[in-house]
């Protein structure tokens, strides 16, 4: 009971004075605003706590779970009919508050009620109409998001001020002289924002990091590192610990685990991957198959509490770029100790599963082992070899052809299972920028994804499966994987786009994976499948990390977690502890409690992880583009809107517009019911799949947006 009591106290405040949950609850029966004479009256305190209630009180009020109001009273939000929540900020001025209660819907937010708030901000927000959709005011900032800014620096003769490269925040920073840091007109710089806007002034700012000028080759990465807060260098201690870990094996390091040193093993990876923390090996057992899966023993070597490990923690993951990596642990450890290289002995964790002879899982065993990689394979590597039956690469690699054509096997048979359960095969294609010697992008293609890359997938999957299946059944706190069906009116809103496009969804199959599994192979290599799965996918919540394991909807899978990259994923480094300690018979001592904010501060760094990469990408697109104004591109069209439709180039993997503005020849019109654009006079049509011709017309970098004009149709 003791440690129920110290939640949400403060420093120097005696444990048993002030409870919570208490005052929460003497508020919910009051129901008004509540004075500290009221507090202290109906919690039976003497006037000497006077002062502790009222840090007590500010300290909730910064929180957001209550709210001060007028002559210092005291309510909660709901209690005034206040929302609490997040501002998202739209380029054209208006903003909408996300609610953090789960369910709630979106507050629109004109812009005239906007002023002096940035996005992000932590607000209280009254709700004043609720015809079509709701509408609100902002009564209060309860906590400040954006403390500095990334923008193009404007040296004017009475001030000087930052354009935020961020388009969500509309608002000039002031640069007062002396704080330019002697910047340059049109230079990219950072801003620390020293002044916070208000209705009646703006925000101010100094300068701390100048970046460059927007055409420096180096520009776009340092962009993304500092709109972002990503950490540029490890801290000394951490440096210092790593240093201190031994780069060789020590007898000791032998003791206790499984030598498997004698199985067939090996890496598959990217031809530009450092850091592989995944091994797999197979062989032949009664006629099915013994599977190996062996993850990089990160755990050994960083120990939990230490430098290393609230680094590794307060980074969350690794995040890539093309020309760099930003990683989670330094290279000494994730590219050396914990790097499955070949031909070296390596500790492993590894989850060992038995099939039958129809793919059919027999038996689950994990265990700390030993292995020694044979080979570092490539994903091109392993198609040349079972694919294109490259003969000079099976001659090199014959002693493992075996190996690959039962792993070939295996996970053919288990995708076709798992897309029979209803799992969700997204086929999206991802891009790959190929830069030169000077770092500048140099083309822009479609990544493979091969044979290899399934193999490798099914692989994982059926060990993160593995594993949150064993460590569910223990009933002890634990880190999954999970991704919830989709909200209704998600579903609805595809149903009616695919009913657009000449497709229907059974209605008694509302949140089956199943059923949008069956609508992506009905349109597998039609001209409207990309559309298809791009709403689709946006149409899916965001998977996260959550000790509430309620499954993993896109994967069909009833226990998800993520086990097999603890290099560059710190949720798979918690599961490999909580894993140790169920293996050993301990008893897990973190708190459900405490795992669950760990859950959502590391869910948190995935979404800033996967929010640089796209925009670093989206970036490098439009830069390579701007020096193609002008040219002449074979596309297809890949989407359409009300303004126009969008062409997806050929030989470049790079999206634009074509404006309906810009289409000279009739007065175009979009028809929703058809999805397409019809001419008016002529009824000449735009769709989907149609093949064009377009002509480079603009590049905006700021916005990220590419125009094209037609130049002819070439259906």
């Amino acid at each position: 009971m003791g440690k129920r009591k110290r939640r949400g106290r403060i420093e120097g405040i005696p444990e048993f004075e002030f409870e919570t949950e208490k005052l929460i609850q003497l508020f919910k029966e009051k129901r008004r605003p509540l004075s500290i004479q009221d507090l202290l009256k109906n919690l039976n305190l003497e006037r000497k706590s006077r002062r502790n209630l009222k840090e007590f009180l500010k300290n909730l009020a910064r929180e957001g779970r209550v709210i001060r109001v007028y002559r210092n009273r005291y309510a909660l939000p709901e209690t005034l009919d206040l929302v609490i929540g997040r501002v998202k900020r739209h380029p054209d001025g208006y903003g909408f508050v996300i609610p953090e209660e789960e369910g709630q819907e979106d507050i629109f937010i004109s812009p005239k009620d906007l002023n002096g708030v940035m996005n992000g901000d932590r607000v209280s927000v009254r709700v004043e109409s609720r015809k079509k959709g709701r509408r609100g005011r902002i009564i209060k900032i309860l906590e400040r998001k954006t403390h500095k800014i990334v923008g193009k620096f404007v040296k004017g003769k009475s001030y000087s001020y930052v354009i935020a490269e961020n388009e969500k925040i509309p608002q000039e920073v002031y640069i007062p002289e002396g704080e330019t840091k002697r910047a340059r007109s049109n230079q990219i710089v950072v801003a620390e924002i020293t002044q916070y806007p208000t209705e009646r002034s703006r925000a101010r700012g100094r300068i701390t990091h100048i970046l460059g000028y927007p055409d420096d080759p180096d520009i776009e990465p340092q962009i993304i590192i500092h709109k972002y807060n990503l950490p540029l260098r490890f801290s000394s201690s951490a440096l210092r610990q790593v240093k201190n870990i031994p780069q060789a094996l020590s007898s000791e390091d032998y003791y206790g685990r499984i030598d498997l040193r004698w199985l067939q093993t090996f890496t598959i990876d990217g031809e530009r991957a450092m850091d592989f923390d995944d091994a797999v090996s197979i062989r032949k057992k009664d006629g099915g198959v013994v599977l190996y899966v062996s993850i990089s023993d990160v755990s050994h070597y960083v120990e939990e509490g230490s430098a290393l490990d609230e680094e590794a923690y307060q980074r969350g993951t690794s995040i890539y770029f093309p020309d760099r990596a930003i990683q989670m642990f330094p290279p000494e450890l994730s590219n050396e100790i914990c790097c499955l290289h070949p031909r070296v002995d390596r500790l492993t964790l590894t989850v060992e599963i038995e099939f039958d002879q129809n793919a059919e899982k027999k038996e689950v065993r994990f265990y700390p082992s030993i292995i020694k990689s044979n080979e570092r394979l490539t994903y091109t590597i392993v198609k040349k070899i079972l694919v294109d039956k490259d003969s000079e690469l099976r001659k090199k690699f014959n002693y493992i052809i075996s190996s690959l054509e039962q792993m070939l096997w295996l996970s053919q048979k288990l995708r076709q299972k798992r897309l029979g359960r209803g799992a969700i095969d997204f086929d999206l294609p991802e891009p790959e920028v190929i830069l030169n010697l000077q770092g500048e992008a140099d083309n822009i293609v479609r990544a493979e994804r091969n044979v290899a890359h399934q193999i490798i997938e099914e692989f994982m999957i059926a060990a993160n499966e593995a594993v949150a299946e064993f460590m569910e059944k223990r009933g002890v706190p634990f880190i999954y994987r999970i991704h919830e069906p989709p909200k209704k009116e998600s579903i609805d809103e595809f149903r009616k786009f695919l009913s657009h496009l000449g497709y229907k969804m059974r209605k008694e199959s509302k949140t089956s994976p199943k059923e949008f599994q069956r609508i992506l192979t009905e349109v597998r290599g039609k001209p409207e499948e990309r559309v298809i799965n791009e709403v689709l996918l946006r149409s899916m919540r965001w998977a996260k990390y959550s000790t509430n394991n309620v499954g993993h909807f896109g994967l069909a899978s009833n226990a998800y977690t993520h086990f097999t990259s603890p290099i560059r994923r710190y949720p798979d480094l918690i599961v490999h502890r909580l894993l140790k300690l169920a293996l050993s018979h301990q008893k897990v001592t973190i708190s459900e409690e405490l795992l669950s904010k760990k859950a959502e501060h590391l869910s948190q760094r995935e979404r800033v992880a996967m929010e640089a990469e796209r925009e670093i990408l989206d970036r490098y697109r439009v830069k390579y583009m701007k020096g193609k104004v002008g040219e002449e591109f074979d596309g297809i069209i890949s989407g359409m809107t009300p303004m126009g439709f969008f062409v997806e180039l050929k030989e470049i993997f790079v999206e634009g517009l074509v404006k309906t503005t810009t289409l000279n020849d009739d007065d175009y019109q979009f028809n929703e019911r058809r999805y397409c654009l019809i001419g008016k006079r002529t009824k000449k049509t735009f769709k989907i799949g149609d093949e064009v011709r377009v002509k480079l017309a603009k590049v905006d970098t700021g916005k990220r947006q590419i125009d094209f004009i037609l130049v002819k149709s070439l259906s």
